[in-house]
């Protein structure tokens, strides 16, 4: 058993016994039991030398027999600019059929009052539905001819129904955005249908047309949101700023939920660029009024990026062709590059490309020779296309990169653009870890990809889409301890916390999770339907469900306001209006006749069409109808 030193005289605060704890540290890869006092592990082991530590007053939480594992961490997430608005989202992560989809979207415009939004923001993708489609705009006009609807899609394109095309103020006139369309008709009347072509700006203006939550619901807002990430297993992430939000404006809320004492998923934020020909500016000041690691083990900075110049950024629609980053990207990118160096500010860059990234290269590599890097813990972020050149200079220069799974929503857009032989590397996951190179795992979401931790581990260890699509050959894919150090130990090295979480172990903070299903036993089909029944941030438990609800000692008020879909829906997989019916590990709304709502194994296994006719009628299965 690993032990705090001198623990004999101080009693922990908790006991966890009776689990399968996988702690990720190798020197002790195992335990029955944990001993917790104030929000570090004290002690790791067996059952029988972690109880004999119990005092009178040690609380003891027997875990029957269930997994435990490090509390997950992501390395992109956008969970200031998402917690702000994630009251007011209706949200299709995990939705399996347009059916559903438009069934709750018909049902939250019944509650929404003028002269707010219905707004599905991100997170989806039409590969998910079974219909393969996404909604029309007559559709969405059906079901809201009054209220304005507005659906964001990955980062391609948006809908709005006739309503929010009149509060947006879009008409015949209105100018064509530059890197966008407003697609119009014969008369040049807008028809609801707004693309990035490939720059995502206008998707981005278009919803900030729409009206905001006041402070206190933002704040609201927000707790409900980390709720629903701890929901799923989550207990940190690395906030990568995003278009929108602004500094020091829209962190007002995270900071008084940090004063308060009411955050619940450690953070660690960069900022973001705020305007285009202004980077050098805004870099200039923030590294005279901000400090690197400013905060606590909560809330603090975490250094630039993930935007660092406007004239860099290689938007990933993997519809439209790739964009040719422009001559002056490389002397932008230099002259923050020099300032973040020289105060020694670490940085992330978002680079889809390996046509960006070795240029980006060229600019680091350039202020290395008088500035050293060395120390400061900068990568890349995505890296989709990145060439097994460029990424031996990332690894000689001691940076790291930062995946996220993307291609889960978009690899069907990118096949059919490059190929399937070019997507079974796309990202090169294993060729970086060979190349001993440093890379973790997150989502990106909130509006592109789900912030759903599970979705992102089942891409890695099976190689699908989320639309079923096996995109990745057995080469490319990890194995599910690998997997899972990909969210936990590996995300420490970039935020600069390495030792102080990630795994199971004596002086680490006290962050696990119990997942659902046992992740190292379950078919691999069920991996994305893993949630969480007790998640401990720092010793406290912050979410509790199943036979530990009674636990639960984080419950947050209801969501403001009374009409938010988080509410009736809840999070991912619009739990809350399904967690009513039996054994569901689903998201549907309907119950097959053979499986329930387990309709996973049926969903990853090919139709049986020479059993067509049985299959849908005698055998009466019909999770292939959701």
């Amino acid at each position: 058993m690993r032990t705090e030193p001198n623990a004999a005289s101080n009693a922990p605060d908790l006991i966890l016994f009776g689990g399968q704890f996988t702690t990720l540290d190798r020197q002790n890869p195992t335990a029955t039991a944990v001993a917790i006092r104030g929000v570090v592990f004290t002690a790791v082991g067996r059952e029988e030398d972690v109880m004999a530590l119990a005092g009178a007053s040690t609380t003891r939480v027997d875990l029957r027999g269930r997994r435990v594992l490090p509390g997950l961490i992501d390395n992109h997430l956008h969970i200031i600019r998402g917690g702000l608005n994630y009251n007011m989202e209706l949200r299709w992560d995990g939705i399996r059929s347009l059916a559903d989809a438009m069934t709750m979207l018909k049902q939250q415009v019944g509650v929404t009052p003028p002269p707010q939004w219905v707004r599905v923001v991100g997170g989806f993708t039409e590969h998910q539905f079974i219909e393969k489609r996404l909604p029309t705009i007559e559709e969405l006009n059906a079901v809201a001819p009054d209220t304005p609807v507005f659906v964001l899609h990955l980062y391609d394109r948006a809908l709005l129904n006739a309503a929010a095309l009149r509060v947006v103020g879009y008409t015949k006139d209105t100018p064509q955005p530059p890197g966008g369309e407003i697609v119009r008709d014969a008369n040049g009347t807008p028809t609801g249908l707004i693309l990035a072509k490939p720059n995502a700006n206008i998707l981005y203006a278009t919803l900030a047309k729409g009206p905001k939550l006041p402070f206190d619901y933002q704040v609201n807002s927000t707790r409900h949101f980390m709720r629903e990430l701890n929901r799923l297993g989550l207990t940190g992430a690395i906030d990568a700023g995003g278009g929108s939000q602004n500094y020091p404006e829209d962190y007002a809320v995270i900071e008084k939920l940090a004063k308060d004492d009411e955050i619940t998923v450690r953070l660690a934020y960069n900022l973001f660029t705020q305007k285009p020909n202004q980077e050098k500016e805004d870099f200039l000041s923030w590294t005279q009024s901000s400090k690197y690691k400013d905060g606590n083990d909560y809330f603090r900075h975490n250094g630039a990026g993930e935007m660092l110049v406007y004239s860099a950024a290689d938007f990933e629609d993997f519809r439209q062709q790739r964009p040719e980053m422009p001559p002056e990207m490389e002397g932008d990118l230099e002259a923050v590059i020099r300032i973040l160096a020289q105060n020694r500010w670490p940085w992330r860059l978002h680079a889809t490309y390996d046509e960006t990234i070795s240029r980006a290269l060229d600019v680091f590599e350039k202020v290395h020779q008088d500035v050293p890097l060395t120390g400061l813990n900068w990568f890349f972020d995505h890296a989709e296309t990145i060439s097994d050149e460029s990424i031996e200079r990332i690894a000689a220069l001691g940076g790291g990169i930062a995946i996220q799974h993307r291609m889960a929503y978009q690899g069907e857009y990118f096949v059919q653009r490059y190929g399937r032989g070019a997507a079974e590397t796309t990202p090169p996951i294993t060729r970086m870890i060979q190349k001993g190179v440093r890379v973790s795992a997150g989502t990106d979401a909130t509006r592109v990809s789900s912030y759903n931790p599970w979705v992102c581990i089942s891409w890695l260890v099976t190689g699908r889409t989320v639309g079923g699509l096996q995109i990745y050959p057995n080469r490319n894919c990890l194995d599910r301890e690998t997997a899972l150090r990909m969210w936990t130990e590996n995300v420490t090295w970039f935020s600069n916390e390495l030792g102080k979480k990630g795994q199971i172990a004596v002086g680490q903070f006290a962050d696990l999770m119990v997942p659902s299903k046992d992740y190292f036993s379950c078919a691999e089909h069920d991996i994305s339907f893993i949630t969480s029944e007790l998640t401990m941030v720092g010793g406290r438990i912050v979410f509790s469900g199943g036979e530990f609800a009674h636990l639960d000692d984080n419950p947050p008020p209801p969501p403001m306001p009374a009409w938010s879909p988080v509410a009736k829906f809840g999070g991912y997989g619009a739990w809350s209006e399904v967690a009513h019916l039996d054994n569901y590990d689903c998201s549907c709304s309907h119950r097959c006749q053979v499986h329930g709502h387990s309709h996973a194994r049926a969903w990853s296994a090919p139709i049986p069409t020479s059993l067509l006719q049985s299959f849908w009628g005698t055998l009466g299965c019909s999770c292939w109808a959701f």
